[in-house]
């Protein structure tokens, strides 16, 4: 009998070592829109880094729809073993919480908040067959025009939907907003006549820009971005409540076991802060934060105050 309880007693403490054995398979980070977009490529940048790091295979898996809302919840449900990840823009952290109704995630209450990967500003953009070229004149020209100017964007709630809204509230304007699955559609429309003017990530439209597909007025950032250093940031321009950037940020469902908090955190710190991928994002238009999961937290209640005031101020609306 004593021989069988020992035997029982090492069986129990094998598998809790192979369940300790953080990860044995492949890790899955769920972008809630379609590929393409900001999002996607930062989740797809630091996929090969990550997988180093961890020995597995990390894969990423768009599953688009209500501006990030389900992708979202479908983390929200998963879970918290370490094997689903979220990776997610502005929209989805601090937009749909005050926009969408009986949404099903709290996203202050429902995660573990990883990091904010990083931030970038927006740039104000047009097609070139409008006739602006400073925002003096794209702002006579919507005054003129009202609600003749549609402004595409990736979607309801978006950052670039709330710097658009920012942007008429600020000015005394209106165009009309037409919201995407995602930015990549959006700019595809953009560049090719369809829609007019819009708010992008400036990593998103750097290419266009520089081709001359798309026409640059201005930025978000607080100064000019060393990426178009001609363009002016519209807080230079007398707008100093139009400082906006768009994040990405990480989280995990509530309730992972700190040990595979640290290993994940471990991975996505080593991708983020590789040299050689920094520089890129860097090249791209990013600033890479890498925050902890404190600075996370503390970084999204002041979001969500902002943005809620935006909302509330504007009276924004889902379409």
């Amino acid at each position: 009998m004593k021989k069988i309880i020992v035997a029982l007693l090492a069986g129990f403490v094998v598998a809790a070592g192979a369940r300790a054995a953080y990860p044995d398979k492949p890790v899955t980070i769920i972008v809630p829109f379609p590929p393409g977009g900001s999002t996607d490529q930062i989740a797809r940048f630091m996929t090969p880094k990550m997988s180093e790091k961890l020995g597995q295979p990390v894969v990423v898996e768009n599953k688009p729809g209500a501006t990030g809302a389900i992708g979202a919840a479908q983390v929200k449900r998963s879970t918290p073993d370490g094997y689903t990840i979220l990776c997610a823009s502005i929209g989805v952290w601090v937009a749909n919480p005050f926009l969408q109704k009986n949404l099903a995630y709290d996203p202050a209450r429902d995660f573990d908040l990883l990091t904010v990967a990083v931030k970038s500003p927006n740039v104000l953009v047009l097609n070139p067959g409008v006739p602006a070229n400073k925002v003096a004149e794209l702002i006579e020209y919507l005054k003129q025009n009202p609600g003749k100017l549609s402004f595409p964007t990736s979607g309801a709630g978006s950052s670039d939907h709330l710097t658009t809204e920012l942007f008429w509230m600020s000015t005394g304007t209106k165009g009309i907003h037409v919201p995407y699955k995602g930015g990549g559609p959006a700019i595809a429309d953009l560049v090719a006549g369809h829609a007019q003017v819009s708010f992008q990530n400036i990593n998103n439209v750097i290419g266009h820009i520089k081709s001359g597909r798309l026409k640059a007025l201005a930025v978000t950032s607080e100064k000019r971005s060393p990426l178009l250093p001609d363009v002016p940031s519209l807080s230079e321009l007398g707008y100093k409540d139009m400082v906006v950037t768009s994040w990405q940020a990480l989280a995990a469902p509530r309730g992972l076991q700190p040990e595979v908090k640290k290993t994940i955190l471990e991975a996505m710190m080593s991708a983020l802060k590789d040299p050689e991928m920094s520089k890129k994002l860097t090249d791209l238009g990013y600033d890479v934060s890498a925050t902890t999961p404190e600075q996370f937290t503390e970084f999204l209640d002041a979001e969500l105050a902002r943005w809620k005031k935006v909302i509330e101020v504007g009276d924004i609306k889902l379409n």
